[in-house]
């Protein structure tokens, strides 16, 4: 049995399953009138702003599409002696990778924004019916999002001659994570600062200047709050997923090619096949997930969330004992398969391991939120002082178990009979346990955006009040959900950057192996490359390449972070003016110009992206050229360790301020409007750009830099 046809199959399936979620979804009745038109205004903004940023996205993809393709075009790719001349293929993967982005991310948000007006009138009759349509809604992204990956690396790998040529193909299709990376980091950048900037503005004059409470009608910048939450967490989180499934499935088949002696082409394949049944897996989780009136929401997803995993577990043994079997051509001995199993189990122990610990750090039930709340008693100044401190103490654990997880990936792989080789595939096969569950995972984190909306709609609507008790008890939920996947998604992006620079390094040998003799004869650092690439961070250019790749994670995060305030500076200017210029809008008898929030949020979030988004594009690229590979290896290296890190403290400090704000507003510490109540709001203001603007955008960082040296490695050999 060919178990590699279940590649084409699920990812199928998985469409055709996202299909009849959503004619589920648009069955559902879509409430009063007052819903519908406040519904109708988030839908129409998110719209007008995706089409605008995309629209951006795609002219900047066209123009780097055309420089890849005349800077790549005339390299040649493959083990010495099988030279392939890349021509067009780099250039189209990558605009390939960057429409299917694109297409994810639109999918995300269209169905969100669809999905939320049918939760918010589900709560009308009971709570199930509400947590039924906004993870329904989740659910599309989430199988969407990994079936478009899936069948775009697949269906590129067979274009690219995968089957004739399995040792050349994955090497043409790196530009396809290229583009993935390309469109997601401008869309988590845009969307994330269009959030932020309209959350700040509508809290701090709303929440601390006006005293009104959280998505009242008489707020102007409402509307641009809740459309935030489609282009930010839904839109930008799709295209975010769609790149690190679309460049970590393709770093693992690179990795594969070493090992092609003993696996042949199911060593190459092995990554898709284990996303394939992964996806099944999540779809068995997703249709597992049923509410009840009085059940905690996060209950009902955990067991799904349990029965994906079971799945997952299951699947991943058949197929490791169906493709990771063989003989070491060295030394005659059979490979120990059981071996490569464990090192799967110990991604998907650590995909629950950074659940729990992110959990931990950013739920109201725990020290660290606890001690914030506790801390916004005294004022702004502690609260900051003390949220600083938890985000910094976050970091801690997750690094210990991450490389825990990758030192146990490859002694495992390393004893299975495959030596160094094998404990590289071993990491790679722990990178595809952790996202093994990666759509059901996604789907959760849709669920928070969409939750958030409903409450949004039902609150504007003026919904009686147990409506709006039922969203908030899905809104409490979806708030740990998004916490909780995005260190997930930091845990699994540090995973696959590792083998992603692997990838790199073996690449780099490769080209040089092509060289002319005479080239290599008459260069000493050509020399010094012989099997493996070293990496002295003695060597001047080396040091200064890794030097400038820390600096690179600072800065990048400190235009993310000023992006939102200046975007938010103009929010707070437009809702002060409204509320002083349009008479009675406090009082509620006239109505906010929300129109005017949305278009002031639209502008600045696109202009603001694009500084940042450049920096990380264009920054390795000319370490690369100017320094030499071996300079971009330490910037690859130590990119990724501060990326990482610095991802981990923006997104669990973000999430334990602003779980601290909402510990308060339960009524501890004084409850709504105490002092310590003003204090937790600034600090969910400042974690805010923390959490949802430089922090997931980090996660891109670190695999953008990893697809682009990977794709212009050959140009790195210019001042050699």
């Amino acid at each position: 049995m060919d178990v590699t046809a279940i590649i084409p199959v699920s990812g199928i399936f998985a469409l055709l399953f996202v299909a009849y979620l959503t004619w589920s979804i648009f069955k559902m009745d879509r409430g009063t009138a007052d819903m519908q038109n406040v519904a109708d205004a988030i839908r129409e903004g998110a719209y007008a702003f995706l089409r605008r940023q995309y629209g951006t996205i795609m002219t900047l993809a066209v123009v780097v599409a055309v420089l890849l393709y005349f800077v790549t075009s005339k390299q040649t790719v493959g083990p010495e002696g099988k030279q392939v001349v890349i021509g067009y293929r780099t250039a189209l993967a990558f605009f390939l990778g960057a429409t299917c982005s694109a297409i994810a991310g639109f999918i995300g948000m269209y169905v969100a924004v669809n999905s939320n007006i049918r939760a918010a009138a589900g709560a009308l009759r009971s709570f199930p019916d509400s947590l039924k349509a906004s993870f329904r809604g989740g659910a599309v992204t989430g199988l969407a999002v990994t079936a478009l990956s899936l069948l775009g690396v697949w269906g590129l790998f067979t274009a690219y001659g995968g089957r004739t040529n399995p040792e050349i193909a994955p090497l043409l299709i790196v530009g396809y994570g290229f583009g993935a990376s390309f469109v997601a980091l401008f869309a988590q950048l845009g969307g994330g600062i269009y959030t932020k900037a309209a959350d700040v503005g509508a809290d701090i004059v709303g929440k601390v200047e006006a005293g009104i409470p959280e998505d009242d009608p008489r707020n102007p910048a409402v509307v641009a709050d809740l459309v935030g939450d489609n282009v930010g967490d839904c839109a930008g989180r799709g295209a975010d997923l769609f790149e690190s499934t679309a460049a970590e499935n393709i770093g693992a088949m690179v990795l594969g090619i070493a090992l092609y002696p003993v696996f042949g082409v199911n060593g190459l394949l092995f990554p898709l096949v284990a996303r394939a049944f992964g996806i099944i897996a999540s779809i068995i989780g997703i249709m597992c997930v049923r509410g009840k009136e009085n059940e905690d929401p996060m209950w009902a997803l955990n067991r799904g969330y349990f029965v994906t995993t079971l799945f997952c577990v299951i699947f991943l043994y058949y197929v490791v004992n169906n493709m990771l079997t063989g003989v070491n051509p060295e030394t005659g001995q059979a490979i120990k398969s059981m071996n490569f199993f464990w090192c799967a189990i110990i991604g998907v122990a650590l995909s629950y391991i950074f659940v729990l610990l992110t959990q931990y750090y950013t739920d109201i039930h725990f020290r660290p939120v606890k001690e914030i709340a506790k801390a916004c008693t005294t004022g702004p100044a502690t609260t900051i002082i003390q949220g600083t401190a938890v985000g910094m103490e976050s970091v801690a654990l997750p690094v210990i178990f991450i490389s825990a997880a990758i030192y146990g990936a490859y002694t495992l792989g390393a004893t299975s009979g495959l030596g160094a080789e094998g404990g590289l595939y071993g990491t790679a096969v722990a990178t595809m346990g952790m996202l093994s569950t990666c759509a059901f995972i996604l789907a959760m984190d849709t669920f928070g955006p969409i939750t958030d909306n409903a409450g949004g709609i039902a609150e504007m609507s003026g919904a009686p009040e147990t409506v709006r008790l039922r969203t908030d008890r899905l809104d409490a939920c979806g708030n740990t959900c998004k916490a909780l996947t995005k260190g997930y998604a930091i845990g699994s992006a540090a995973l696959a950057t590792f083998l992603l620079f692997r990838a790199y390094l073996d690449e780099v040998v490769i080209k040089v192996q092509a060289l002319p003799a005479e080239k290599i004869a008459a260069n000493p650092e050509l020399q010094m490359i012989g099997k493996h690439l070293p990496v002295d961070i003695g060597n001047v250019k080396v040091f200064i390449g890794a030097f400038v790749a820390l600096m690179l994670v600072f800065l990048f995060s400190s235009t993310a972070i000023r992006a939102v305030g200046n975007a938010a500076q103009s929010v707070i200017i437009e809702v002060r003016r409204q509320f002083r210029e349009i008479p009675g809008l406090m009082e509620g008898k006239a109505k906010p110009e929300y129109g005017r929030c949305v278009d002031i949020v639209t502008a600045r979030a696109l202009k603001e992206m694009v500084l940042p988004g450049m920096l990380v594009v264009v920054t390795p690229i000319l370490v690369g050229i100017l320094l030499g590979p071996a300079a971009a290896a330490a910037f690859l290296m130590v990119g990724t360790i501060g990326g990482v890190v610095v991802a981990l403290y923006l997104n669990n400090g973000g999430g334990a301020w602003d779980n601290a704000k909402k510990l308060i507003e339960l009524g501890h510490y004084g409850g709504k409007g105490s002092e310590a109540h003003a204090a937790g709001v600034v600090g969910d203001t400042v974690g805010d750009p923390f959490k949802d603007t430089a922090g997931p955008s980090l996660h891109v960082l670190v695999k953008l830099i990893s697809t682009i040296t990977l794709v212009l490695v050959g140009s790195f050999f210019m001042f050699i």
